[in-house]
């Protein structure tokens, strides 16, 4: 069997601590099994090296988040990267491509499609490789992992069967996000959630990209990406496709899309630097900044702060946080990349149009900076904590807490940490968009062959 994670989100449902590059998968609150936090992509890798399933795997993903799936699970993960961000349909379509066009995976093999974000045990994992069985012993196409209601939800979707057949439940049709009316109806009619995980025979994915006459190589299909229809796979597929069976699942299965139920498996009421008050019972605080918050008299809420904004809530209406922040569009304050992580302190545009951007950065022992350049900007740097390796231009320098570069627009820099490395970055020009950063080379070992071998 193969394996392929969905990793996306826009980060609107988990504000402020989400944002469009760190979304609810990357949260850093969850217990691992050393007692330190972890977030929902490291725990759901984990499990797959603990079920066996790591090898197989792969993670299909936007460019936006390659740095921190690097940062959090390793610079060796396997990943698809989405020429663009489009839908699940898009992505699901160009990694069947790559397991039949890179690693030539037999049209025959199962593949299965799972979110990098569930929140489960081991044994919903066991259930998954059954899917391979099931659908080589059954002539349907499609096969799903259909979770057993504990409640009438109206936040999920609903898999109604039409029959039973030795603990397989053969597929009538979809209900999405029913009343909660609806939803009662829907359990009695012994209907299932659907949890996001189905399995099909890499060939029927593959049959489908050749009637829509769409390229089956990978880097062909790479090439035509905006050709592909934006739009998930389950409208796309599932639902247009009659001979579907479903594996029901009852065991713990949970969705911590918002904060009400994200709280419920943090290791800690608070998080950071905070306290909670007497007649706070069922409260939150997760603070990310380096300000102290208190919370006094407030039951049942969550209060979050980070560098993206500050929420306060009552845990059962966080649902609706999404239809109240749609529009803040801001930058992301807060980002882990390939080699560390860095957080917005400051950002203000003067009315000449200069902008001046401060940020707090962290780079990991042996991680580095691309050697790059600017055209519109230059920058300050002060070294706060650690050593490191400095490149300006052609040559390459020593650096340690107290060491303060300046680096002038058009000049070619790198930095690499030979302990972990703290930094203010003081940004200041025209433009400081991703859009003027130029990017010679990301590896440090390409990068001594292009300068002088002179220390300084």
């Amino acid at each position: 069997m193969q394996v392929i994670l969905l990793s996306g989100g826009s980060g609107q449902r988990l504000w402020p601590l989400s944002n469009d590059s760190r979304s609810k998968q990357f949260l850093k609150v969850l217990e691992g099994h050393d007692k330190t936090n972890e977030s929902m992509a490291q725990r759901v890798w984990r499990q797959m090296d603990e079920v066996g399933l790591m090898k197989s795997a792969v993670i299909a993903t936007s460019k936006k988040q390659v740095d921190i799936l690097k940062n959090q699970l390793g610079s060796n993960v396997p990943l698809i990267i989405e020429p663009e961000r489009r839908d699940t349909f898009p992505a699901i379509a160009l990694a069947a491509s790559y397991l039949y066009s890179i690693k030539g995976i037999s049209l025959d093999e199962v593949v299965s499609v799972l979110p990098i974000d569930s929140y489960v045990e081991n044994d919903f994992y066991e259930s998954v490789k059954k899917l391979e069985d099931t659908l080589n012993t059954t002539d349907c196409s499609i096969a799903l992992m259909g979770v057993e209601p504990s409640y009438p939800s109206t936040s999920f979707g609903y898999i109604v069967p039409e029959k039973k057949n030795n603990g397989l439940v053969l597929v009538s049709h979809f209900v999405e996000k029913p009343t909660e009316e609806y939803a009662q109806r829907l359990i009695k009619e012994e209907a299932l959630w659907n949890c996001g995980v189905f399995a099909f025979k890499l060939g029927f994915m593959i049959s489908i990209l050749e009637e829509m006459n769409l390229p089956i190589e990978y880097e062909q299909l790479q090439n035509v990406y905006e050709l592909l229809p934006s739009i998930s796979f389950d409208f796309e597929v599932v639902e247009k496709t009659m001979n579907i069976v479903a594996l029901p699942y009852k065991g713990i299965w949970r969705d911590l899309g918002i904060w009400s139920t994200l709280t419920e498996q943090m290791i800690e009421t608070v998080q950071g630097l905070g306290v909670i008050c007497p007649k706070s019972h069922n409260t939150h605080i997760i603070n990310e900044l380096d300000i102290p918050v208190a919370v006094l008299g407030m039951p049942d809420a969550v209060v979050v702060a980070s560098p993206d904004g500050i929420l306060v809530a009552n845990k059962g209406l966080s649902h609706d946080l999404k239809k109240f922040i749609f529009h803040f569009n801001q930058r992301p304050m807060y980002e882990e990349r390939r080699w560390g992580s860095y957080k917005v302190l400051d950002q203000t545009v003067y009315d000449n149009g200069t902008e001046v951007l401060t940020k707090r950065i962290t780079i990991h022992a042996g991680s580095n900076l691309s050697y790059q350049e600017h055209n519109k900007r230059k920058e300050v740097w002060t070294i706060l904590k650690g050593e490191g390796s400095l490149v300006l231009n052609e040559y390459i320098y020593d650096v340690k807490p107290g060491s303060v570069i300046e680096i002038p627009a058009g000049t070619r820099h790198a930095l690499k940490a030979i302990s972990d490395l703290e930094l203010i970055e003081v940004q200041k020009g025209s433009s400081l968009t991703e859009e003027d950063v130029h990017r010679i080379s990301m590896e440090w070992d390409e990068i001594l062959p292009m300068i002088s071998s002179v220390t300084l």
